[in-house]
């Protein structure tokens, strides 16, 4: 059976639960199915083992060729069973995903259970009673809330009911005292004069160039959309308080920038996600706020969150927690680019462009020396004449480790004029250029892609469709199939878990690295700290060690160093205030990254009194920098004049020190010592 009969014969399912991208049904509905579907489905499940009493349900795709079985088990005796296994098929790729919520605290779970069995099925009516119930409750007036058990719970009480033996009973309880506590949703507006934080990440990532339409869900007082206008970039925005009369327009990129914080129901927040992801055509931007808990103990408690003295509600998140919330509420995966701010991409071909590039590292070509002479005239002619067309080509090739196809590169027509294609050029070239170096660039690509498909085995991320077909040739020159990819990948990731590995390796690093620093505990390497400037080149294993962690975390925009703890499965993240400009720079922002846990934990030092200077900043800067020289030479001083006071002192503050200092008779400005007068 191909794609095509099989999206005819799902159309043609007489009974079925429908929905506007898939059919599910019961399987004891098979009569009512066409007989070739049937005897498919079950040739499928008894290739892949299934027994006949694993599934219960079967979900249809309209338009992929995928089919889903799905377990649950209750179907009959529960009033909304809860799904214990699914199985989700892909027939064009021959590939399979099991996904289990037996030990889930939150599964999806069914309703209108009529819908998915035959009318003359025994338990019809009573589905049809169980389903009249709940609307006439009120609970199907928004079924985007219901899909999960948590949720559904929840509203079931909000609306004044308990499940009773499965059925719905008033439970005389309608609202709770703290609902009815008045909320100012609308002060927490603020008035911004530059574009916020998720937009950045947007402009940062090549968003914001005008190729792509942007709706801001939630855009308060629109400084986003008057910035955005005024580069010229097609934006809309809608708001519940600022601009309640705004369409809410389908496009490319949906902002939903700061809003489920300062919702105090979390059905509504869950609702508000749904509905800008709904709008989403490419790319779906979620940001909250984060705290910890001391900065959530200032605050007077409410529902989940807190009351602000502006009487503003506001949940606090943890990284962690945002995550799930996020990937929870739409089922998609969300990949955190910042302390929280998240993407979940409904694009996924844009997302593997995204995440690809994330990982990717550019071949450093430099021309240094001419073309050795080739053993035939014409070749050396042919160079000559185009020696601008066939750099350009060669640069291509570097970059992409291979030879490119004709649609990889900008003038494959006029190379093909020229020569006569992309291979007779790669092969052309050859002759005046190094094919190590070609060699060094399929190796680094190689890398580039196995730490992509590492860190989407780390995140569990669900198998894509389809992929770019760049991609695709990707794999064909590096791995010859994306079976093996996957299987070099899978042994990649197992390595991080290796401490004896990762002990070696940081040894390794710190030799090799332009700057860096081992530190130890009882004689034994515990740590390796580095600038985030030289993670490219530390091994694949390490990278992956580092890329693992900054799954949970995001962007390294205002962190400099990151520590690599040997045993202990953790990375942590420094950030200071005037690293690239003082030679003293003051630590603001420590970040603990605890993989095991998939835990992030936040430590910032928001008065600047009390922040510890970097005391070594020479230990992990080269030549790159521009105040190296300059550093050398202070360090070279300071050691000089206080070896001793500032020996072991590593939380060493600025005014600590200056009071150390003043007794030596100097003081610092800038990279300089001044003597005291």
């Amino acid at each position: 059976m191909n794609s095509e009969q099989f999206k005819q014969l799902v159309k043609k399912v007489q009974v079925a639960k429908r929905l506007p991208d898939a059919v599910y049904f019961h399987k004891d509905a098979f009569n009512d199915a066409p007989l070739e579907l049937v005897k498919f489905i079950k040739v499928v499940a008894k290739a892949l083992k299934i027994e006949d009493e694993q599934y219960d349900l079967v979900k249809l795709f309209k338009n992929d060729f995928r089919l889903s079985l799905l377990s649950y088990p209750d179907f009959y005796s529960d009033s909304y069973p809860a799904l214990k296994q699914s199985v989700t098929i892909d027939l064009a790729k021959l590939t399979h995903k099991i996904t289990s919520y037996e030990d889930s605290d939150n599964p999806p779970i069914l309703h209108r259970k009529e819908t998915m069995i035959s009318s003359t099925n025994e338990y019809y009516s009573l589905f049809c009673e169980i389903t009249a119930e709940g609307e006439q409750a009120g609970l199907y007036e928004n079924s985007r809330m219901i899909g999960f058990r948590n949720s559904w719970e929840r509203l079931i009480a909000k609306k004044g009911y308990e499940l009773v033996g499965g059925r719905l009973k008033h439970s005389g309880k309608v609202t709770l005292v703290e609902d009815s506590k008045e909320i100012d949703r609308h002060l927490t507006a603020i008035i911004r004069h530059e574009l916020s934080a998720p937009l950045k990440t947007l402009a940062k990532h090549g968003f914001l160039t005008g190729d792509y339409s942007l709706f801001d869900y939630g855009c308060g007082r629109g400084d986003d959309l008057r910035e955005l206008e005024a580069h010229g970039i097609d934006a809309l925005g809608w708001d519940p308080n600022y601009r309640p009369d705004a369409d809410k327009v389908q496009s490319d990129i949906v902002n939903l920038g700061f809003v489920i914080n300062v919702i105090e129901d979390r059905d509504e927040r869950i609702d508000a996600m749904l509905s800008a992801w709904e709008l989403t055509s490419k790319l779906f931007v979620v940001s909250a706020m984060l705290g910890n808990e001391r900065l959530i103990a200032q605050f007077q408690p409410y529902k989940d969150g807190v009351i602000t003295s502006r009487n503003t509600f506001q949940k606090y998140y943890a990284q962690s927690e945002l995550k799930a919330f996020i990937e929870m509420s739409l089922d998609e995966n969300a990949i955190a680019v910042s302390p929280g701010i998240f993407y979940v991409f409904k694009d996924k071909q844009l997302e593997q462009y995204f995440l690809q590039n994330r990982s990717k590292r550019i071949y450093q070509w430099k021309h240094l020396t001419a073309p050795d002479p080739a053993s035939e005239a014409q070749s050396r002619i042919l160079f000559t004449q185009h020696q601008k067309l066939l750099e350009s080509f060669w640069m291509t090739c570097l970059t992409m480790g291979r030879c490119p196809a004709n649609d990889e590169f900008a003038h494959s027509d006029k190379l093909k004029e020229v020569i006569g294609s992309n291979k007779k050029a790669l092969k052309l070239v050859l002759q005046w250029f190094e094919e190590e170096e070609l060699d060094t660039a399929a190796t680094m690509r190689k890398e580039d892609l196995l730490l992509f498909f590492a860190l989407g085995l780390f995140e569990k991320r669900k198998p894509y469709t389809h992929m770019p077909e760049g991609l695709k040739r990707d794999i064909k020159a590096f791995f010859d199939t994306y079976s093996v990819a996957q299987s070099q990948a899978k042994e990649l990731l197992f390595k991080i878990a290796d401490s004896k590995l990762i002990h070696e390796l940081c040894m390794k690093a710190q030799q090799k690295l332009p700057a860096s620093k081992l530190d130890y505990e009882d004689d034994i390497a515990h740590s390796l700290t580095l600038h985030k400037d030289f993670v490219q080149l530390l091994p694949l294993v390490l990278r992956v060690y580092v890329g693992a962690a900054l799954q949970m975390y995001g962007e390294l925009d205002d962190i400099q160093l990151i520590k690599i703890h040997i045993n202990s499965g953790k990375v942590t993240l420094l950030g200071y205030d005037g690293f690239e400009d003082s030679p003293l720079p003051a630590l603001k922002e420590r970040v603990k990254i605890k993989m095991a846990h998939q835990d992030v934990d936040f430590f910032d030092y928001m008065n600047p009194e009390t922040r510890p200077l970097l005391l070594n900043k020479i230990d992990y800067i080269d030549k790159t920098f521009e105040d190296f020289k300059k550093q050398k030479a202070f360090n070279k001083r300071l050691l000089k004049e206080m070896s001793t006071e500032i020996e072991g002192h590593s939380g060493l503050t600025a005014y600590a020190l200056s009071d150390l200092i003043k007794n030596k008779g100097v003081s610092i400005r800038g990279y300089r010592f001044y003597v005291m007068n």
